[in-house]
């Protein structure tokens, strides 16, 4: 079976086209700029009013180009998908002054850039250049979406809807979704259309990571330790006993200190962390359903791990395949592959 497994960041979109037949190791991989960098740059180098279609994406680096467009006093108008990329809700989008117009509206006197996670053709055509056919069986699509839901801040909703998952202990790959995905989440719903006629995985990314984690082979062999995915943006850790997490607590990268980091896995696998104290210190939340043995040692993935490095606590970098870069794609590829077996 082969696979294409995209890990979608605010950084970097690391791919993996997988087969079967090799070692993970043998793989196609990239590491390329995140499309909402590049989305981000397009926008920067108009001069000009602009209608952003297309499909609801990663913000980030696109909402700050968005901004900056406006405050130079050019017009920025977008259909209600694309506009998600900037908000959920509408009206506060449109208070941002970003036009909405309808979805089929179109404006030849305007220039236009199309919005989206997922970008085949550029993948096939940078593949062309070395001879890779663009092949696959399945595709996984890995990316960090806060679910929506009216009335709800986002960071709420997104950890209410992790504890909904993680009513008892659970393996990583159970927080995949094959097919579809619940409506909530608007920008997995957005892969999903813009992947429409593929066999699709969609994961988040920060699950999506901590999953490949568990492919590495000194990992695989631990019977318990804290996974930490140390993001641009997001910190998410989960406690593991027996290949299960059983408990979890998000934050984010910005606001944690390597002091505070060394408290929270503490309190984590000790079960006594509470979503309070994270909330209060505008992380996202966390929950734990009972405490983990002696942990063995933090399992660290993430662009920003190195922080890790100024803690006291005791550090192995996870490398599924041989690749520090590629625990989204992995762990894309086994929710994959165990779903079939």
């Amino acid at each position: 079976m082969k696979i294409l497994a995209i890990d979608v960041g605010t950084g970097t979109q690391d791919i993996m086209l997988y087969d079967s037949q090799d070692p993970m190791e043998n793989a196609v991989k990239m590491v390329l700029p995140s499309p909402t960098k590049i989305m981000a740059n397009r926008i920067r180098k108009h001069h000009h009013d602009l209608f952003l279609s297309g499909e609801t994406m990663g913000g980030g680096p696109v909402n700050k180009a968005i901004k900056n467009h406006l405050d130079r006093g050019y017009r920025v108008l977008m259909t209600d998908i694309s506009a998600r990329t900037v908000r959920d809700d509408l009206e506060r989008v449109r208070s941002s002054g970003v036009e909405i117009v309808p979805a089929l509206e179109k404006h030849p006197e305007i220039p236009e850039l199309e919005l989206k996670d997922v970008d085949l053709a550029a993948i096939k055509e940078a593949l062309l250049n070395f001879d890779v056919e663009l092949d696959f069986d399945r595709i996984g699509v890995a990316v960090q979406d806060h679910g929506y839901q009216e009335g709800t801040g986002d960071r709420n909703f997104r950890f209410q809807k992790i504890r909904e998952k993680l009513d008892i202990p659970r393996a990583p790959e159970e927080f995949a979704y094959f097919g579809e995905a619940p409506e909530y989440f608007t920008r997995m719903q957005g892969v999903l259309r813009t992947l429409k006629g593929y066999k699709t995985t969609i994961m988040d990314s920060k699950f999506a990571s901590i999953c490949g984690a568990t492919l590495d082979l000194h990992v695989s062999q631990m019977d318990s330790y804290v996974a930490l995915d140390v993001g641009n943006g997001h910190t998410l850790a989960a406690s593991f006993m027996d290949g299960k997490i059983h408990g979890v607590f998000e934050h984010h990268t910005g606001i944690l200190t390597p002091k505070r980091i060394e408290e929270l896995v503490k309190k984590l696998s000790e079960g006594t962390i509470t979503h309070e104290e994270v909330h209060e210190e505008h992380g996202h939340g966390a929950w734990v359903i009972d405490a983990i043995d002696s942990f063995e040692c933090v399992v660290a993935t993430g662009p920003k791990r190195s922080i890790l490095s100024q803690t006291d606590l005791n550090v192995y970098n996870a490398a599924p395949g041989g690749d520090v870069m590629m625990t989204g794609p992995a762990g894309l590829i086994k929710s994959i592959t165990d779903s079939r077996s």
